[in-house]
């Protein structure tokens, strides 16, 4: 089970490291990738990552056909500088054009909303972030699942977005362990 999350300069820390931590604590390959020539890439908090390759890399390293899940982690300026690029835009077109899971949370659904990939769906994202979801039906959840497509509100989603998805690429329930062992469960009463 492989999975790619894209890093952009100014993404939301925690959108795209929780997840990444709930999903390899998960059992899933999820590979980090810079959409720059360079594979450190600077959060928004001014935290800087290395990720597990660049997207020149992706064709060298990775079987797209093996890839169930692209994921995009919100935050400002990384949504729009993750929008800006053509070649991740292409990507994520084909992933959806194969049936492929596509993932974005907080400002990042603008990515998929101005490409044409939430047309007839429902999606969430930050508040003020709903012009973006072109085509989509505005929910306001903590997280929406619809289609192929898994949306979610920002920072304080970050964790569910993540169960969420580990129960999606791997079946209903595949989160309970998790969630308990996170001590997630403790928030949820």
């Amino acid at each position: 089970m492989k999975a790619l999350l894209f890093l952009a300069d100014g993404f939301e820390d925690i959108e795209a490291l929780a997840p990444l931590d709930i999903l390899r604590r998960g059992g899933v390959d999820v590979q980090t990738v810079s959409i720059y020539d360079d594979r450190q890439v600077t959060s928004a908090h001014g935290v800087t990552v290395m990720a597990d390759m660049t997207a020149d890399d992706i064709a060298a390293l990775v079987d797209l056909d093996d890839v169930r899940l692209m994921m995009l982690p919100g935050g400002l300026p990384g949504s729009t500088n993750l929008l800006a690029c053509e070649p991740l835009c292409e990507m994520l077109k084909a992933h959806a054009a194969k049936g492929g899971l596509l993932a974005a949370n907080c400002a990042a659904p603008m990515v998929l909303g101005h490409n044409g990939l939430l047309e007839g769906l429902d999606a969430t994202c930050y508040p003020g972030c709903e012009e973006h979801l072109i085509g989509a039906r505005y929910t306001a959840d903590l997280v929406t699942v619809s289609g192929n497509v898994v949306t979610g509100c920002g920072p304080a989603a970050s964790m569910e977005w993540g169960y969420t998805l580990l129960d999606l690429l791997l079946g209903e329930g595949a989160s309970n362990g998790l969630r308990e062992g996170m001590q997630y469960n403790k928030l949820i009463k």
